[in-house]
């Protein structure tokens, strides 16, 4: 199931919280060698991770991580801006329509499904929040998740060859998108909307329709 947390709120689901934080130091420092910062208690964390962000999570049925991203709107710091403009040619991206993604990480343990379901709780946030775009950092790794998923992003710079590529992306909302990409994970919209409005106490769109036919 799909989780939306603000990191202040990670607290009342410890181990959901420990476990994403220790998958991040998996992925980005153990196996893909980032030069990242990994805690005494193996968590991997940034300053950002310090800024209110919105944390989208794929819950385990036992409780811990199956994957994540995590969303800061571009109107305050971000990653691109702050350390990647030379791939956006020195051109902020800041709107109140535009939220970076980064940090998409994934449990080692984590079905097929899940990066599907993650990208189609992304669609979920820009649809709620009336967004037009995310922008994110990606390496040339997630170029392939992307097209597997059905969601490739609109690539506005890039540095470095090979492994070593990395790249800006723009992805647009598109409902179309969301709900193939819904599809693909095996997931319904309605439980989609369910997951989403549970987890900021609003009446999911189908529901509402219930009550008025009621």
């Amino acid at each position: 199931m799909i989780r939306y947390l603000y990191a202040e709120q990670l607290d009342a689901f410890p181990r959901l919280r420990d476990t994403m934080f220790r998958h991040r130091a998996e992925q980005f420092h153990k196996r893909l060698g980032w030069e990242v910062s990994v805690d005494a208690e193996g968590f991997e964390r940034d300053g950002y991770d310090d800024m209110n962000p919105l944390y989208v999570i794929w819950e385990m049925a036992d409780g811990t991580h199956g994957g994540s991203m995590r969303f800061l709107p571009t109107t305050g710091d971000t990653m691109v801006s702050d350390h990647f403009l030379h791939l956006t040619d020195g051109v902020r991206i800041e709107s109140p329509l535009i939220w970076e993604c980064t940090r998409f990480c994934l449990s080692p343990d984590a079905p097929a499904k899940v990066s599907a379901a993650l990208m189609a709780a992304g669609g979920e946030l820009m649809r709620a929040f009336h967004l037009t775009h995310f922008v994110g950092v990606f390496d040339r790794r997630m170029i392939r998740i992307y097209r597997m998923i059905g969601s490739s992003p609109e690539v506005l710079g890039s540095a470095g060859e090979g492994s070593e590529k990395i790249s800006v992306g723009l992805w647009q909302y598109d409902e179309n998108v969301r709900r193939a990409i819904l599809a693909r994970a095996g997931i319904s919209l309605e439980q989609s909307q369910q997951w989403f409005a549970r987890s900021f106490d609003v009446v999911a769109p189908h529901e509402e329709r219930l009550s008025l036919v009621a």
